[in-house]
């Protein structure tokens, strides 16, 4: 039978010929020229002293980076800013997602509404927020007004993040409650008619039968959300500008500030430590669905 599946598998190979290998050259030299040139330029800069005497240096730039205090201010905001977007974005989109898949009158208007921020430009956005969480903005407005309460920063104070938070949920809650949406659709109807017949209560639908067939599209969702909550840098950038209130200095800003002072073995260092944390991050997140719901995938 083996064999039998070889030979099939060899008579289905498609030689190219020379005529679609030049087609594919194009393509080739744009991945060559965009990521894996400037991979390497990245790892070469992050070993040298600087690119004029361009000595070797080891890893004394990523011992200098780890002693930088920008770069740990930078760092330890973007890990509390994805911790507190991350985990909501997931659990709402999906708590959503549930809610539009059940009778309720309106579905396709709140699937609208909720999907709807995904189209607006960022600039819009900023200006929407601007407009809200400004000293003067309609936010310290209605509170002097309600409760008689004094004007805040919003983007000056301790709650900074928070703002930003509310940004980032609005942004992209809509678009991961369709990505559930589409797998909650996919789901083997039967399973949940036989536990409907068995008696088996709502919780233990959701965490026995639900969720493990969601694992896929959890695990893809949080990696996305994870990737979304470092562009945040782009709305925050419009908001504060080059540099923001401490507790919204996030890595990107560090890695723009460098580059602007062409320092290079520091942009290179964190990007390179950016990258490994990122990694292991997805890898450690593809390990555990592998684990919790790869025998569903089979």
């Amino acid at each position: 039978m083996k064999k039998e599946k070889k030979k099939k598998r060899k008579k289905l190979v498609r030689y190219n010929t020379p005529f679609e290998k030049i087609c594919t050259l194009p393509s080739l030299a744009g991945i060559l020229t965009f990521y894996i040139v400037p991979f390497f330029a990245v790892i070469y800069y992050a070993a040298v002293d600087n690119p004029i005497s361009k000595k070797f240096v080891g890893i004394m730039n990523f011992k200098n980076l780890f002693t930088n205090d920008a770069f740990i201010t930078a760092s330890k905001n973007t890990v509390v800013l994805a911790l507190i977007t991350v985990p909501p974005a997931v659990v709402f989109s999906m708590f959503l997602a549930m809610l539009m898949e059940s009778k309720i009158p309106g579905k396709s208007v709140f699937r609208s509404i909720f999907l709807s921020p995904v189209m607006v430009p960022a600039a819009s956005v900023v200006l929407v927020w601007q407009v809200l969480f400004h000293y003067n903005g309609t936010l310290n407005s209605i509170f002097a007004k309600l409760f008689s309460l004094d004007p805040v920063d919003w983007l000056k104070s301790e709650y900074c993040l928070v703002v930003i938070a509310v940004l980032f949920l609005w942004k992209n809650l809509g678009y991961n409650m369709i990505l559930f949406l589409s797998a909650l659709s996919g789901m083997p109807k039967d399973l949940l008619e036989v536990a409907d017949l068995e008696g088996a209560g709502r919780l233990y639908k959701f965490f026995a039968i639900k969720l493990r067939y969601l694992s896929p599209t959890i695990i893809f969702v949080t990696i996305l959300s994870m990737i979304n909550s470092f562009k945040l840098f782009r709305e925050v950038y419009l908001l504060t500008g080059d540099h923001p209130f401490n507790r919204l200095y996030l890595l990107q800003h560090y890695m723009n500030n460098t580059f602007k002072s062409l320092d290079y073995q520091k942009l290179s260092s964190a990007a390179i430590v950016m990258m490994v944390i990122m990694s292991v991050i997805i890898g450690a997140l593809i390990f555990f669905d592998d684990r919790f719901g790869g025998d569903i995938e089979e």
